[in-house]
């Protein structure tokens, strides 16, 4: 056949260390009908500050696939929440070849058709707190590629229709598809006629969705004749294909006919009519994809030598299990993204009878639903099954219903179906399923009731079971619970949700508590983190009694919003919020910082040199605002104005020194007991904040920051600045109604004070 080749690319992303499906990097990909194989090519590089990082550490990337939904990961071993369903998925790890990229190849020889979706991650870390621009960070960067090679041109089978078809000694194979229509129970292939050097030698295969693989359905009709191949309960809505492959090593050519036949199991005793007026009327798709194949409301098309079609009568013998019951619709209410309710017409109460069962479908549309939670309850109304031991059995299956002909049967899976057994009784009357990240289409939910006797369970008679259905759609299991939070993410244009754990819980649903953190630790790390900053006591004191209260408004400040930052910061349930999270995170980001520049200011004693110097703590206030507005977590965003105000204090100190010809401070006891002390506790502080402190210590380091922080200003704070003695107090004079002041430019700070001459006489 004549194949086309298909290239598609996405952008290059960070990836992240895993913590929880949240940091992850989703890349979701559409893989074109027909294919019949998928390349990924998944590239990987390291970067380090612009250019290839040589020099950072090998790091193992995991890949996973999956067709029609995200992959359901659980790369850390833990716990999923009860009742909860884990659909699996294809992993890939790759290891590096090159010191700065590698590049690994996943091949799926005929995918299904759809979209595909992959996820990859690094492994988990020590969580390790970095500030940022401190150094230059190590960057694993994941490109994924996809290569398709599809088949065009397939021809169509119609059922009730022979085809013709010659197969030359060159070809190994022929391939054929036939659209599987709503309530067909079984599709039938047969090979008729055939003729070869050999007998038959053909092996027959069927696929649904995708061309067939070496472990289809496969027939050798050398051995089986007639030569037929069946499909019980297929996927309704969807193409199957059929296989006709050739014998290796059979000479000359093999000719054949092949037919299809599908029974319509809402009229058992009939097969699908050879001829229908439309397409329509089969609910085929609008387009076959087909040379030759039925445009909507033609007649079939004219007989040729190598490929006639005439109607073939049709054997049809009645099954118990061809048989199939209307299905019941659900509506659909979309309330809010990933949040979706399912009512049933006339529930939510469902009557289920004793000899057939009620079918409801649920309907998730493509891409929009498959990133949440499907939800599905059923509760069982004990008084009305009359004192009789039943048993409701539901069954969900995706793209058919299940029909058993055996009516004892309490399994939900066949060869070729999947799906998930729920069951309520008068012990346990409620019963819960929850699918992460389902696959979209249809899903089909069978309810039968059974009655449990000493020989197992039998139909019931006369018993009709009352049971409360409940359906929907959630953006997450439970909302992540206490200990979580439900995040809404996005890759290009598909949304999904996730749970992103704390307080040590993790899990799908935030429901392992292996790791938990418990009430006692989480109160003991809240207090840590806010009474340490009693610490500023000390020096909200030290500056009142030196007359700095600018200063000690500053310390104040940064007490109280730290102390109650601090306790809405927590990620347990020991938390209490007097503001918004934000404000309190920007004025405990601020006061920090103004605290440092208070105190290098206050250091410089600027006061007999600048007259003006509050325009500095103006001008702090300012930039840090504005820095902090920028980046709160920038190294150099919060590290400029600190050194800006250490370089006002080094000239200030400097111009002191050559002014007195003597190193200022003066004294050695300033250096030996304050300035050197204060300064390596406060180098001591910041080393800890910048390379010791984790997720995992953070508790109790950044308590040690808060307790050096502020043990290192009430060191570095200068004393209080002594009286000139130059010129003492002037007396007041009683009694003559005069007073004594000093000059009036020396008051207006317009001549230096130590040559103020006392000249200018006031009038009281």
């Amino acid at each position: 056949g004549l194949f086309v080749t298909d290239y598609f690319t996405r952008t290059p992303r960070k990836l992240s260390p895993f913590r929880s499906f949240a940091s992850i990097e989703l890349f979701h990909f559409h893989i074109p009908e027909d294919t019949v194989i998928a390349v990924w090519n998944l590239i990987t590089f390291k970067e380090q500050g612009g250019t290839f990082g040589d020099q950072c550490p090998d790091r193992s990337i995991t890949v996973y696939f999956r067709s029609g939904a995200p992959s359901v990961i659980n790369p850390l071993h833990t716990h999923f929440p009860r009742d909860t369903a884990v659909p699996g998925s294809f992993a890939l790890t790759l290891t590096w070849t090159l010191p700065n990229r590698t590049t690994g190849v996943f091949n799926v020889t005929s995918p299904l058709p759809g979209d595909w979706f992959l996820a990859a991650h690094l492994p988990k870390d020590e969580g390790k707190i970095s500030v940022k621009g401190l150094y230059e960070e190590c960057q694993y960067l994941f490109q994924p590629q996809l290569i398709v090679q599809r088949l065009v041109n397939i021809a169509v089978l119609y059922p009730g229709h022979v085809t013709e078809q010659s197969m030359a000694p060159h070809n190994r194979s022929c391939l054929y598809k036939v659209f599987v229509p709503s309530y067909t129970s079984r599709v039938l292939v047969e090979v008729l006629r055939c003729r070869g050097a050999e007998g038959c030698p053909l092996w027959l295969r069927m696929r649904a969705k995708a061309p067939p693989l070496h472990n289809s359905t496969t027939l050798d009709c050398r051995e089986h004749t007639p030569c037929q191949l069946a499909q019980d309960l297929p996927f309704w809505q969807h193409w199957y294909y059929v296989l006709v492959e050739k014998h290796p090593g059979v000479p000359g050519t093999v000719s054949f006919q092949v037919t299809v036949q599908l029974t319509d199991c809402s009229r058992p005793s009939l097969a699908r009519p050879p001829f229908l007026p439309s397409s329509a009327s089969m609910n085929m798709p609008h387009s076959f994809g087909s040379a030759g194949g039925l445009a909507l409301g033609d007649s079939p098309p004219p007989t040729s030598p190598n490929d006639t079609k005439h109607p073939v009568p049709i054997p049809v013998t009645s099954h118990a299990g061809e048989r199939c019951w209307p299905v019941r619709p659900t509506l659909r209410n979309e309330l809010d993204t990933f949040s979706v309710h399912f009512y049933i017409f006339f529930g939510p109460n469902v009557s289920v009878p004793p000899d057939r069962p009620a079918v409801f479908v649920i309907n998730l549309l493509p891409v929009l639903d498959s990133g949440g939670v499907l939800n599905l309850e059923l509760r069982l109304n004990v008084s009305s099954l009359c004192g009789e031991n039943v048993t409701v059995f539901g069954c969900l299956n995706h793209e058919v219903p299940l029909t058993s002909g055996d009516n004892t049967s309490v399994t939900c899976e066949t060869e070729s179906l999947a799906g998930f057994l729920l069951s309520v009784n008068a012990t346990a009357s409620l019963s819960r399923l929850r699918i992460p990240y389902p696959q979209t289409g249809s899903w089909y939910l069978s309810l039968r009731s059974l009655c449990a006797t000493e020989h197992g369970f039998e139909p019931c008679t006369n018993v009709t079971a009352e049971v409360y259905l409940r359906a929907y759609l959630s953006p997450c299991i439970n909302d992540c619970g206490i200990y979580g939070q439900c995040k809404l993410l996005r890759t290009n244009n598909y949304l999904y949700a996730a749970c992103e754990c704390k307080a040590g819980w993790n899990g799908w649903g935030c429901t392992d508590n292996a790791e938990a953190f418990s009430y006692g630790f989480q109160l003991l790390s809240t207090l840590l983190l806010c009474l340490s900053n009693v610490m500023f006591v000390p020096p909200v004191a030290i500056a009142v009694r030196s007359h700095y209260l600018l200063e000690a408004a500053v310390y104040i400040f940064t007490m109280f919003f730290s102390t109650f930052y601090h306790a809405c910061d927590q990620p347990g349930i020991v938390v209490f919020c007097i503001m918004e999270y934000d404000v309190l995170q920007f004025c405990d980001f601020l006061g920090s910082l103004m605290s440092v520049w208070v105190t290098v200011i206050a250091m410089a004693r600027l006061q007999p040199v600048v007259k003006q110097a509050s325009v500095l703590y103006l001008l702090g206030a300012m930039l840090l605002s504005m820095a902090l507005q920028m980046d709160r977590h920038g190294l150099w965003n919060l590290l400029g104005p600190s050194l800006f105000a250490l370089g006002i204090m080094a000239v200030a100190w400097t111009a002191r020194t050559i002014r007195r010809r003597h190193c200022y401070p003066p004294t050695w006891k300033r250096w030996a007991f304050y300035l050197c002390p204060g300064a390596l506790i406060a180098a001591a502080a910041v080393l800890l904040y910048a390379f010791v402190e984790t997720e995992e210590n953070y508790f109790y380091i950044h308590s040690i920051w808060h307790l050096l922080i502020a043990g290192s200003v009430g060191f570095l704070l200068p004393p209080r600045a002594k009286p000139s003695r130059r010129l003492g107090p002037l007396p007041r004079r009683k009694g003559c109604g005069y007073q004594l002041c000093v000059n009036e430019q020396e008051e207006l700070g317009l001549v230096d004070p130590a040559v103020a001459s006392i000249n200018s006489i006031c009038t009281s």
